[in-house]
């Protein structure tokens, strides 16, 4: 992963956004990551967007864990419900 020093980043954003479909550019400062140039070749704006909002991260992160502490329902039991609500 190619890294550069905020006060060294002089060249225009555009220059550095056409080198990051081969890697990510992490930008630091004082030698600390602050930020990072990534391509959007596999995803969207709004799955970008959702992937970084810590608020959504903690609600995945909750649903997790109550996944793994009191189960899950099988596919076929959802189904099976909203076939059920349907009619």
């Amino acid at each position: 992963m190619k890294r550069i020093e905020i006060a060294d980043a002089s060249a225009p954003l555009g220059d550095y956004a056409k080198h990051v479909k081969k890697e990510p550019l992490i930008i630091t400062q004082k030698g600390r990551p602050i930020a990072a140039l990534v391509a959007i070749d596999a995803g969207d704006e709004e799955s970008l967007s959702l992937s970084t909002n810590r608020k959504f991260l903690g609600v995945i992160g909750r649903s997790r864990k109550r996944l793994e502490r009191e189960g899950g329902i099988p596919a076929e039991d959802v189904r099976s419900r909203v076939r059920r609500r349907k009619s």
